[in-house]
């Protein structure tokens, strides 16, 4: 019933204080006291019957049932703001934030938002970059995309896009080099390796060669990297195939073997379930199945 929900002004303090993890910061917002803030909070924890937040010298943190709480008041307060701004702003865009890696995003998000944004042009989709572990609700983030098993506890997670690991290369690289016949002749090439070093030491198990030395080469912090530098003309790189996908289908860059490897990691989109509350966030989340089912197709 609607007169068993807690007063505004305390469910307004108690998110506020949760989200930056600070009375005194959540009263800053709030322009109120810190005072006051702790007053709402302490009403609010003696209507509902629990601790919502476990107070110590100086800092402040959720109990369990204050996290569920705080989850479900920050999806509530969200879903309040995004209807303010658009009965207030018309038509001006709502926002849904995506946090991946770098690579990710350059290589296989950014190319292809257009093509969710020429279904739902009034969603502003923004990238927080970064490979850190995400407090959905307090981050204000709405999905993530991880590179992994899939094992995120407490949270939906489907995989979205595997890996197929392919070495590419600039094709005038390939020229000015000795021939490149079979596996074994990377020996005398350099190796280029992103941040899962480890996968060219899978790719040459899985097609017999025995004569490279896989601990050579330099490495970049992302796949990105990787497959500038063999844009540039600098070695060999082993990449997923659909972050190279233009850069193939331009020439710009060719596989001097057809051997793929999948391996067990994935890209996996991950988010809370109170995440598709909002109908941009369902169609975000299907528009990306749509995407990487065609990759795999």
């Amino acid at each position: 019933m609607r007169g068993s929900l807690p007063p505004l002004a305390a469910l307004r303090a108690f998110e506020a204080a949760a989200r930056h993890m600070s009375f005194s910061q959540g009263a800053a917002e709030l322009r109120v006291t810190t005072g006051a803030v702790s007053l709402q909070i302490k009403a609010l924890e003696r209507a509902l019957g629990v601790s919502l937040f476990e107070r110590r010298p100086r800092t402040i943190t959720l109990t369990p049932q204050g996290a569920r709480y705080f989850r479900a008041a920050r999806s509530a307060f969200r879903l309040l703001e995004d209807a303010t701004r658009e009965v207030a702003c018309g038509s001006r865009p709502v926002t849904l934030t995506v946090s991946c890696t770098t690579g990710f995003a350059v290589q296989w998000l950014v190319p292809r938002l257009p093509r969710f944004h020429a279904l739902w042009s009034q969603v502003d989709v923004r990238i927080s970059a970064s490979q850190r572990l995400v407090d959905f609700a307090q981050d204000g983030v709405d999905f993530a995309v991880r590179h992994g098993l899939g094992r995120y506890p407490g949270l939906k997670s489907e995989r979205v896009l595997d890996d197929e690991l392919v070495p590419v290369c600039s094709p005038q690289y390939l020229d000015a080099q000795a021939p490149l016949s079979i596996p074994d002749d990377l020996a005398r090439y350099t190796l280029l390796h992103d941040e899962y070093r480890d996968d060219w030491r899978l790719w040459l198990e899985a097609v017999g060669a025995t004569a490279v030395d896989v601990r050579s080469g330099p490495v970049f912090t992302d796949s990105n990297g990787a497959i500038q530098a063999a844009l540039l003309g600098k070695g060999v790189a082993l990449v997923r195939e659909s972050f190279a996908q233009a850069e193939l289908v331009e020439g710009r860059l060719v596989k001097p073997f057809a051997q793929r490897l999948k391996v067990d990691f994935a890209y996996h989109l991950v988010y809370p379930g109170w995440s598709l509350t909002r109908p941009e966030a369902r169609a975000f989340r299907d528009w990306i199945r749509r995407e990487a089912a065609g990759e795999d197709s």
